[in-house]
This record gives structure tokens, C-alpha cells and sequence, in this order.
């Protein structure tokens, strides 16, 4: 007897009894790696905030410094300089306190950089890691009967 649609139960009943679900990994392994992965994010994520806390601490302390060096040159400004000696003064001022800036970004970038490759390496590696414990999985499922 088959239905409308032309199939058997019989066929169907042969179609369940052929189907396989794909063979899993072995569940332990495979919460061991996603708690690596979770340690390795949150290692990343350490660096990254720890990052960001040098980089605050080393801007606070650049501004206060700027705050120092800007009360100094104001009060050396107040002198009984002539005009073009007053002017001259001003002019290495300036070009000291852009060099200092200069100076004080890039020291900032680089700190910024060094957090960021750092906590890249860690994910990296960690990617890494898990491409080969996934191929390791992938055959050790292949090999069972």
C-alpha cells in the first residue's frame, strides 16, 4: 500500500534503517578546546584592558607634565625681555613643546600597538591551536568502525 505521493511505508521504514547520523567527536576533547578558546579570549581581552590602562595612565601623565612645562614657560615670559629676545623665546618654546607632542603621540602609539600585538598573537596562536586539535578530532572520527 503506498500514499498519494506514491511512497511505501515499507521504503520509508528502509530509508530510517539506512540513515546514520555522522559519527562525534569525542565531547571531552571538544569541551577542552572551548575552554582553551574561552582562556585564550579572556587572556586577550587582560592584555587589551591592561593596554588601555597604561595608555590612560601614561597620557594623564603627559597632560600634567604639559600643565608643569606651560606654568614655567609663562612665568619665564614675564621677564624684562626686549620685544625681539621675548619673540625668539617664544619661538623655541614652540618648537620644543611640538617636539615634546610629537614625541609623547608616538610613544602613546606604540604603546597602543605593543597591547594590540600582543593580545593578536595570543588569538592567533590559540586559532592555530584549535585548526589542529579539529583536523586530530576529524581523524580520530574518520578511524572509528
Amino acid at each position: 500500500m503506498s500514499d498519494r505521493f506514491g511512497i511505501k511505508p515499507d521504503d520509508v521504514m528502509k530509508m530510517f534503517a539506512e540513515f546514520r547520523l555522522p559519527q562525534l567527536p569525542d565531547l571531552e576533547s571538544l569541551a577542552q578546546a572551548q575552554r582553551r578558546n574561552l582562556e585564550a579570549l579572556s587572556a586577550a581581552n587582560r592584555i587589551a584592558l591592561e593596554g588601555a590602562q597604561a595608555v590612560a595612565r601614561r597620557h594623564m601623565e603627559i597632560v600634567q607634565g604639559s600643565m608643569v612645562e606651560m606654568t614655567e614657560a609663562i612665568r619665564s615670559m614675564s621677564g624684562t625681555e626686549t620685544p625681539q629676545e621675548r619673540a625668539a623665546r617664544q619661538a623655541e618654546l614652540l618648537k620644543a613643546g611640538y617636539e615634546r607632542a610629537v614625541s609623547n603621540m608616538k610613544e602613546v602609539a606604540d604603546l597602543i600597538q605593543k597591547s594590540n600585538g600582543e593580545a593578536l598573537a595570543l588569538l592567533n596562536k590559540r586559532f592555530a591551536e584549535a585548526m589542529d586539535e579539529i583536523k586530530t578530532m576529524a581523524a580520530k572520527v574518520q578511524q572509528k568502525p
